[in-house]
């Protein structure tokens, strides 16, 4: 919560979160002296603003045990305030009728008889300026259409902390589409058909979507040693294996060999609480207690 809100007593603070964690949060990240982590803070001043902000909750909502576990050390928060009740945006998704898809394609002006990939990374404690986050592409979309054909088109929606736009070139816009920080992530899950992200919180609600997801890790030991690091045994845990060089990604698409029994365990182990009821849950827990 920004600190120029103020809670009123008779206020409920319901925290939704805006995902199941991979890398490590608030007390959890380790203090090596090194952590750039919310715009350069401290180590001792970035575990302050969480706390500040956690105090005020009401709730805070899970989506399975091992999210529940993290929160409460990540937050210091008690797992008795948790509502274990998935998150309500999945609703959204798992509500997904073909009409809603299509009309969201044309929407954005995507084509209708094309492969969707989604391409979604996150942004990176270090690269921090004065405008806010940066993020270096790793990835030339030139040798993406050579490699992948004219049966697909990547849809690119960056994190939107970051504060650096892409300009796509005027002989790839028949190929790269651009989605910027204010148009929704949500939709974008629906539109596309094969997800591509790195160290983002996405890929455990697009999950639920039963679609493909691929990890193009090209930093993975710096970032895991060096920056943050993760919750979950990286791949062993991921519903893909890790890919770290842009050659390797592009020949894993080509070869379209996914595993869905790995994607089913996974969605087992880390959404199972998501069952598309949860604002129904929420609002009779929240409002039967006030």
């Amino acid at each position: 919560m920004a600190p120029y809100y103020y809670k009123k007593p008779d206020q409920i603070y319901l925290q939704t979160w805006h995902g199941v964690p991979l890398k490590r949060l608030g007390h959890d990240i380790v203090d090596n002296g090194s952590t750039y982590y919310r715009s350069k803070q401290s180590y001792k001043s970035m575990v302050k603003s969480y706390d500040k902000d956690s105090e005020h909750w009401d709730y805070l909502i899970a989506t399975s045990p091992f999210s529940s576990q993290v929160f409460e050390t990540a937050f210091a928060f008690p797992t008795e305030k948790m509502l274990n009740v998935g998150y309500p945006r999945v609703e959204y998704l798992l509500d997904s009728e073909t009409s809603k898809v299509l009309a969201l394609k044309k929407k954005h002006k995507l084509p209708t008889n094309k492969k969707i990939i989604l391409y979604a990374p996150t942004w990176r404690d270090h690269s921090f300026g004065s405008s806010g986050y940066t993020f270096e592409l790793n990835v030339d979309f030139y040798k993406w259409k050579r490699k992948l054909g004219e049966d697909s088109v990547i849809l690119f929606k960056p994190h939107y902390l970051i504060s650096n736009t892409y300009e796509v070139p005027d002989d790839l816009k028949d190929y790269v589409f651009f989605m910027s920080a204010n148009q929704d992530i949500n939709d974008a899950y629906l539109m596309s058909d094969i997800l591509i992200t790195d160290y983002s919180s996405v890929f455990f609600d697009y999950a639920q979507l039963q679609k493909p997801i691929y990890f193009y890790m090209y930093d993975f030991e710096h970032y895991a040693q060096e920056l943050r690091g993760f919750y979950l045994n990286v791949p062993e845990d991921l519903p893909n294996d890790v890919v770290k060089t842009e050659e390797e990604l592009l020949e894993t698409l080509q070869d379209n060999c996914f595993d869905y029994q790995r994607l089913q365990d996974f969605n087992q182990k880390f959404n199972p609480w998501n069952d598309g009821r949860a604002c129904e849950k929420i609002i009779r827990k929240v409002f039967n207690e006030v």
